[in-house]
């Protein structure tokens, strides 16, 4: 707090300068005596799971593997938010096929649980306005849930791609008693089981074999809930659990491969896309690439060309039936109908670099959400998006045109420090880590001018925004159709001393501009925000409030993840009225907590 008096004699004015900068049914009342004995227990779940099974059997019929899963959750609802665990969903696909389903509310009447089976389930196609794909889903509602009340949920499925083998996790945001999972195989089929977070879990296993088939059991209980906090990282980085992964088999003397290792992985991959973009070029297409390449002298003038080209003009829809979700379309298609999922937009990116003479990788990588490493975990779910490569000067740049005003030397940001598998056709691959960028890469810089008018403030701004900030600005602001709500976006963006902050006036520059930064000069006022007393002003010059996103409870048990590094800084310039004199004037301060995370508080004082 800054406090300022009058003088009686001399009149002068003093120019304050602080400046911060940081990185960064049936009705029932009856209970039964577990829902006490777990409601002490667990004072802070709403529901326990009992049990948490699945059993996962594969056998080799013909020569090819067969493969089903069962399912079993029992869970046990300790408060009234039972209701809204009514609805219930399941979801299929082509590489899914779901069997057999039976759901059942246990309800207590009389000292005893009875049972009421649902019904009615209804299957319906699972859309969204970007995603398409062959998932299914089978919707039903449990009925008379209420606190007290239990579910049972039984099914099956058949996993028609062996690559595609499901993590069994020991635990959830909520407390599991019995957890099990079960896997029986036959003999010639060679299995490993990778396993996660389980460090800690007091995991029982055992192994046996039965009559030609190996049977493998893994058994934790009474699994505390895991808290699901705000920015934590993906629930796979902290909930333990197993993945099988099938290696090989045999049959009749014959090993096939599987997914031993990345290689076979990639092999995979590469028979997905070996023969894309074979068919004659789209002439309208090679004419574009000529047009925007044009005066270009150097190869990385025509990839940026190429490439904000895309952004641009290739619209982000994805359709993918069974195994269209791995394989790209072809690039004359994509081109005509200008839209895509991401293995779309690399198609049309390899293509278009290679009319116009130069070499893009198709590259498969996944995003922050999947914690693990190729090496760690060879199978398709170590991925989940697919990106283009392109090499100059030593240096790689990962093009995904997914997105939108993202310059050249930067990858999205959900990728930054992940795995990239890039393609080197028939002649194998390569792994490379994709940088973090710096904080000081992606900035908020902002320099106002303050003046005290009676109680009021006014002031002037020049606002500049860069890297991951400048493109989740636009992306912002593309969303903004009306003057109106365009002033109102601002005033909360840019929201200084209290909500009684208002901008009169502004000027835009540079936007949409992919590789300039983005700037924002305005007026604003916040009426009764200094505090006058007497011949004192008391006035707060902290006015922006980015610190307090940065604060941390004491009782948090999670890491805390931020889509990508972050540099802020905020001076502030107040001329004092004529008269008035600095009476108190706060410390700097400088604060690090060893985790790339630092703030520092100054003040100046210039003067006459």
């Amino acid at each position: 707090m800054l406090t300022v008096t009058a003088m009686k004699q001399k009149k002068f004015n003093i120019i304050l300068f602080v400046t911060a900068a940081f990185l960064c049914g049936p009705a029932f009342s009856q209970l039964a005596p577990e829902v006490e004995l777990y409601g002490k227990k667990y004072v802070n779940a709403y529901k326990v799971r009992l049990n948490q099974e699945m059993n996962l059997d594969i056998s080799i019929k013909s020569g090819e593997l067969e493969i089903e899963q069962s399912h079993l959750e029992e869970d046990l609802y300790l408060n009234d938010a039972a209701v809204g665990s009514s609805r219930k969903s399941l979801n299929f696909s082509s590489f899914f096929e779901m069997g057999d389903i039976k759901a059942s509310s246990l309800l207590f009447e009389k000292n005893k649980y009875k049972e009421y089976n649902v019904e009615n389930y209804t299957v319906k196609d699972e859309l969204n306005n970007s995603f398409h794909d062959d998932t299914k889903s089978v919707n039903f509602i449990y009925p008379g849930l209420q606190k007290g009340a239990k579910s049972k949920l039984e099914y099956s499925e058949k996993i028609k791609n062996p690559r595609f083998l499901m993590p069994f996790y020991f635990g959830d945001f909520f407390p599991v008693v019995n957890n099990i999972f079960t896997v029986t195989v036959d003999k010639d089929v060679s299995l490993k089981f990778l396993q996660f977070n389980t460090e800690d879990l007091d995991l029982e296993f055992s192994e046996v074999e039965k009559r030609g088939k190996k049977i493998y059991t893994w058994k934790a209980a009474n699994v505390e809930q895991y808290e699901n906090e705000a920015g934590s990282p993906t629930f796979k980085k902290v909930i333990p659990h197993v993945v099988p992964v099938i290696s090989s088999y045999t049959y009749k003397g014959n090993t096939v491969k599987v997914l031993d290792d990345v290689n076979d992985l990639y092999s995979w991959y590469n028979s997905l896309v070996k023969d894309l973009n074979n068919a004659e070029d789209d002439e309208e297409l090679v004419s574009l690439v000529k047009e925007i390449t044009a005066g270009k002298e150097t190869e990385l003038e025509k990839v940026r060309a190429i490439y904000y080209w895309t952004q641009k003009n290739i619209k982000y829809i994805a359709f993918e039936y069974a195994l269209g979700g791995f394989i790209p379309r072809e690039a004359n298609e994509v081109f005509q109908k200008k839209y895509g999922d991401c293995k779309d937009n690399s198609s049309i990116l390899h293509k278009m670099l290679s009319i116009a003479g130069l070499e893009g990788q198709l590259t498969w990588i996944g995003t922050r959400e999947i914690p693990y490493t190729y090496t760690q975990l060879p199978t398709p779910l170590v991925d989940n998006h697919m990106i283009l490569a392109y090499k100059n000067g030593g240096k790689t740049y990962y093009l995904d045109a997914t997105g939108r005003f993202i310059p050249l030397e930067y990858p999205s940001s959900f990728i930054q420090g992940k795995e990239a598998l890039i393609s080197n056709g028939d002649d194998g691959f390569t792994i490379e880590i994709v940088p973090i960028m710096p904080a000081e890469s992606s900035a908020v810089i902002e320099h106002t001018h303050l003046k005290i008018d009676g109680n009021d403030i006014k002031g002037r701004s020049q606002a500049r925004a860069t890297g991951y900030n400048k493109i989740e600005l636009f992306r912002n602001l593309e969303e903004i159709s009306n003057p109106a709500k365009l002033e109102e976006f601002y005033n909360a963006l840019f929201e200084k001393g209290s909500n009684r902050f208002l901008i009169s006036s502004f000027e835009e520059k540079n936007k949409y501009e992919y590789d300039l930064d983005y700037e924002l000069n305005y007026a604003f006022e916040v009426k009764g925000y200094a505090n006058q007393i007497g011949d004192e002003i008391y006035l707060n010059l902290n006015l922006n409030r980015e610190l307090s996103r940065y604060r941390t409870l004491k009782d948090r048990e999670n890491e805390i993840e931020y889509e990508y590094q972050n540099t802020f800084s905020y001076t502030t310039e107040l001329v004092l009225p004529q008269g008035y004199e600095v009476d108190y004037l706060p410390a700097n301060e400088e604060f690090d907590n060893g985790l790339k995370i630092s703030f520092l508080l100054s003040t100046g004082v210039e003067g006459s």
